[in-house]
C-alpha cells in the first residue's frame, strides 16, 4: 500500500540511505567473493571491514534557532508533583525557553579518496553547517557542491587526501532476489551493517521523483539516509533513501536509489553543481489488462500518452494522445515507470527513435530531447570558505514576475537567505531581484554562482538588485 508511504515532510524524519557517484577513483577491493554458509547464507564479514571505512557518519546544522519547550516546572520526571518546600525555592526563578539550532543526521560515503562524499539531498536541506565523521573519528566540515531533489541525491566535499572508498557498481542486471547488504548509521548508531534480498526492482512511488527505486527487505532506519547498498561483490548498487513506514521505524520495506542514475546525477552535480533533464512533453500512465483490451494488445505493456503538450519535443515529433511508447532509443518501454528514467537520462539535443503503437501498427519516431524547465528550480550559492560564497538560494525569475518587474533577459529570483550569511549581512531577504554583479549583468542561477566563483575573494561584491520596483546596490563581503 504506497500510498501510506510518508509525506514529505516527514523525510527527514523516516527515510533512509544513499549510495554511489561517478567520481570514483581508487578501487576498495576487486573481485571479492564472500564465504557461504553450509546453509546457503553469505558470511558478509570480510566485506564490511574493507566497505565500513568509506562509509561515512552525516551531522547537519540548520540555520536558525528553535524555542525547546519547558513544559510544567513543578512535574517531576515520573509525573507526580514537586513537594511545596521545592516548589517555593523554584517559584522566583525566570523560566526563559531554550534556544537551541535545530539540526539533523544522515548516512554517506566517500566515492574519490580526494573527498567527494554522496549522501541524500533530505539529508543537507537548509543546511548550514554540514560535519563529516570519518571512519576514523575525524570530523571534517563539508561543502555542498551540489544536490538535485529529484532524485534525492546530494554531492559533498571534504579536505582530505587518501581516504578510503568504495567501488560503484551497477544497477542494470539487478535480479529479485539478489542478497543485498547496506551499511550505515541508524539513530547515529555509526557502521551499523544490516542485510537482505532485492524484493523488486522500478517501483515508482507518489512522491514526484524520476527515480525507479531498487524495494529490498535491508533492515534502514532513520539515521541510514544516503548510505549505500551494496551486492555480494561489495559494489555499491544503490543509496537507501526512503522506507514504508507506520510507525517510523523499519518495517520490511526500504527503497534505494539505483547506482546507475546516481552516477549520473553525481557527475552532473561535479561538473555544473545542477542537473539538467531530457524533456519530451507528455504526460503518460500505465496499462491495466482491461486498457490493453481496448488497444487490442494482448497484455499491458509500454506508456499510454495521455496528453501531449504543446509545442514541446513530443508535439514537432509527431507523438498523439492515445500513442503507446514501447520503446525509446535502443531500449524498451515496459511501463510508464520506465520512460521519465530513459528521457531524463538523456543528452540535451540529442535527437532519439521513439516508437509507439497507434492503431494496432508500430510506427517509429524521430524526437529531439530538450531540456526539463522549472520555474521553481533553485541552485545554492551557499556560504563556503572555499569558494568564498554568499549563502544565498537563487531561481530564475518565473514570467509573471518578470513581466511585472518589467525585465528583459537579466534577472535571478533571490528564494532564501542562510542566516548569518554574508548575504543576510549585507541586507538581501527574499524576494529580492539580483540583476547584476560587479557591473556584469546576471540572466541565470548559473551565471550568478559563475562569477561569484571567478570574483576576487579578498574584496567586496558589489551587487544590484531590484526591490519594490527599485533598484539598487549592495555591497557583500564573501567569506
Amino acid at each position: 500500500m504506497l500510498n501510506n508511504l510518508p509525506t514529505k515532510s516527514f523525510k527527514k524524519r523516516l527515510l533512509p540511505v544513499l549510495a554511489g557517484s561517478a567520481l570514483v577513483s581508487a578501487l576498495a577491493f576487486q573481485g571479492v567473493v564472500p564465504e557461504v554458509h553450509a546453509d546457503g547464507l553469505p558470511v558478509l564479514t570480510q566485506l564490511i571491514k574493507q566497505n565500513s571505512d568509506a562509509v561515512v557518519h552525516i551531522k547537519v546544522e540548520a540555520g536558525g534557532e528553535k524555542k525547546m519547550a519547558t513544559g510544567n516546572m513543578f512535574e517531576l520526571p515520573n509525573g507526580q508533583q514537586m513537594p511545596e518546600e521545592l516548589r517555593q525555592f523554584f517559584r522566583n526563578l525566570p523560566q526563559a525557553p531554550q534556544q537551541r539550532r535545530s539540526s539533523s543526521m544522515g548516512s554517506g560515503f566517500i566515492i574519490s579518496d580526494d573527498g567527494y562524499v554522496v549522501t541524500n539531498a533530505h539529508v543537507i536541506d537548509d543546511a548550514k553547517k554540514v560535519t563529516v565523521t570519518l571512519g576514523d573519528n575525524r570530523e571534517l566540515e563539508a561543502e555542498v557542491i551540489g544536490q538535485d531533489s529529484y532524485s534525492d541525491i546530494a554531492l559533498l566535499k571534504i579536505e582530505a587526501d587518501d581516504l578510503p572508498t568504495v567501488t560503484l557498481g551497477s544497477s542494470e542486471n539487478l535480479e529479485v532476489g539478489q542478497w543485498v547488504f547496506a551499511i550505515g548509521a541508524p539513530f547515529g548508531l555509526e557502521h551499523s551493517a544490516t542485510q537482505g534480498i532485492v524484493s523488486a526492482l522500478s517501483r515508482s512511488l507518489p512522491d514526484g521523483t524520476y527515480v525507479p527505486f531498487i524495494q529490498t527487505d535491508v533492515a534502514v532506519n532513520p539515521g541510514n539516509s544516503g548510505g549505500p547498498l551494496f551486492d555480494l561483490k561489495g559494489n555499491v548498487v544503490g543509496v537507501n533513501s526512503q522506507i514504508y513506514s507506520r510507525s517510523g521505524g523499519y518495517m520490511g520495506i526500504s527503497f534505494s536509489i539505483p547506482i546507475d542514475l546516481v552516477k549520473n546525477v553525481t557527475e552532473q552535480l561535479k561538473n555544473g553543481g545542477s542537473v539538467s533533464r531530457g524533456w519530451l512533453g507528455v504526460h503518460i500512465q500505465s496499462l491495466n489488462q482491461e486498457l490493453a483490451d481496448s488497444f487490442n494488445m494482448r497484455s499491458p505493456k509500454g506508456a499510454l500518452v495521455s496528453n501531449v503538450q504543446p509545442s514541446s519535443p513530443a508535439d514537432l515529433a509527431g507523438v498523439q494522445a492515445g500513442d503507446i511508447i514501447v520503446g525509446f532509443d535502443s531500449s524498451d518501454v515496459d511501463s510508464a515507470n520506465h520512460l521519465p528514467l530513459l528521457v531524463g537520462t538523456t543528452p540535451i539535443g540529442k535527437q532519439v527513435p521513439l516508437t509507439v503503437l497507434r492503431n494496432g501498427a508500430e510506427k517509429t519516431l524521430k524526437v529531439k530531447i530538450e531540456r526539463l524547465k522549472d520555474d521553481n528550480e533553485s541552485i545554492k550559492v551557499s556560504a563556503s570558505k572555499s569558494s568564498g560564497a554568499l549563502g544565498l538560494s537563487v531561481a530564475p525569475l518565473t514570467a509573471e514576475e518578470r513581466k511585472a518587474a518589467k525585465l528583459g533577459k537579466a534577472g535571478v529570483a533571490v528564494r532564501g537567505v542562510e542566516p548569518d550569511s554574508p548575504a543576510a549581512q549585507a541586507g538581501l531577504r527574499e524576494g529580492d531581484v539580483i540583476l547584476a554583479l560587479n557591473n556584469s549583468n546576471v540572466a541565470t542561477p548559473e551565471e550568478l554562482k559563475s562569477k561569484v566563483m571567478d570574483a576576487p575573494k579578498d574584496k567586496p561584491l558589489a551587487v544590484l538588485i531590484m526591490r519594490d520596483n527599485r533598484k539598487q546596490f549592495v555591497a557583500i563581503k564573501p567569506l
